[in-house]
């Protein structure tokens, strides 16, 4: 049995991990990781909420703005980068923290990820392509051609995915690079880890998570928000970009809305990505789960309980 610990702090967004993870990295003397799939991105910092220099100097934080919107960054990159990381942290310390409101990137360093094969960039292009002409119908009836039984499991349990560009393009383009189905990929055998996982989960209310998002998103205007999102808005087609908060502002710059109906729909949708992402993790087993305004030191004493009771 491993002695190595990795406390993982998931929740909705705007909910209180980033504050949580440092107070419990400096009680516990470790780093924290970030688990969130948009801010490993440079050129996003407003917009994912990125810790502040203040919050950044509390504790050693790793895959934190190390890439560019510009590089190809995938899940299967980053269990690779983030499992080597921990790694090493562990020859130093075997308690560690991962945080972050991304649920496939949680479960990739928690179980393992899916081997998938490489896709060419010529596949890649000419699915973009005959969806930007087509819509997302031409994925929809793709995927379903070249994987039924996966398109059946979407259509019956995850719906909304179906009317994902992003994800709908992914599956098709490994269909077609592999000639198999994307479902012949999926529940390989994980790969073993070398740590015992302790997963705290923070809640709130429905309506009080919903205010605290909707003033994290009036706070991020006045941050300058509007100037990130013009910066970044000849790039819009980026995979990095089609992201709550850049997509409402391109739909402002492109004179399809108002600026304070983008606003709205920025409060909206990112409500509407806080409910999904609490459902996600309400489906990780063994989490234990506080509401945002627990004590730290209630939720200290619960996990060196559970480190104590492990050993």
């Amino acid at each position: 049995m491993s002695n190595n610990y990795l406390i993982v702090i998931v929740g909705p967004t705007a909910i209180g991990k980033t504050a949580l993870s440092i107070k419990l990295a400096q009680h516990f003397g470790c780093d924290i990781l970030s688990c969130d799939s948009r801010q490993f991105f440079k050129e996003m910092k407003i917009g994912t909420a990125v810790p502040n220099e203040e919050e950044l100097a509390g504790a050693k934080h790793h895959f934190i703005q190390n890439k560019s919107i510009f590089e190809n960054y995938t899940v299967g990159d980053f269990e690779k980068e983030a499992i080597s990381k921990l790694e090493d942290l562990f020859k130093e310390n075997n308690v560690q923290i991962v945080v972050g409101g991304s649920g496939l990137y949680v479960n990739a360093i928690l179980q393992g990820f899916d081997d998938f094969p490489e896709v060419p960039n010529k596949i890649r292009e000419n699915v973009r392509n005959q969806y930007e002409v087509q819509g997302i119908e031409f994925l929809q009836n793709k995927l379903e051609e070249l994987d039924k039984h996966y398109y059946s499991t979407l259509s019956n349990e995850n719906p909304q995915t179906l009317q994902n560009p992003q994800r709908m393009m992914r599956f098709v383009e490994v269909c077609m690079a592999s000639d198999l189905p994307y479902s012949s990929f999926l529940n390989q055998k994980k790969n073993e880890r070398n740590f015992i996982p302790i997963i705290i989960g923070l809640e709130a209310k429905r309506e009080k998570m919903y205010s605290r998002i909707n003033q994290r998103v009036d706070i991020m205007m006045n941050e300058g928000l509007l100037e990130e999102a013009k910066n970044v808005f000849p790039n819009k087609e980026l995979n990095a970009l089609q992201t709550v908060g850049y997509r409402e502002l391109f739909d402002y710059f492109e004179e399809k809305t108002t600026l304070e109906f983008a606003i709205e729909q920025i409060k909206m949708n990112t409500r509407r990505f806080a409910k999904r992402q609490l459902t996600w993790f309400k489906r990780i087993e063994n989490t234990i789960w506080f509401d945002f305004q627990t004590e730290t030191s209630t939720i200290i004493n619960t996990i060196s309980e559970k480190i104590k009771n492990a050993n």
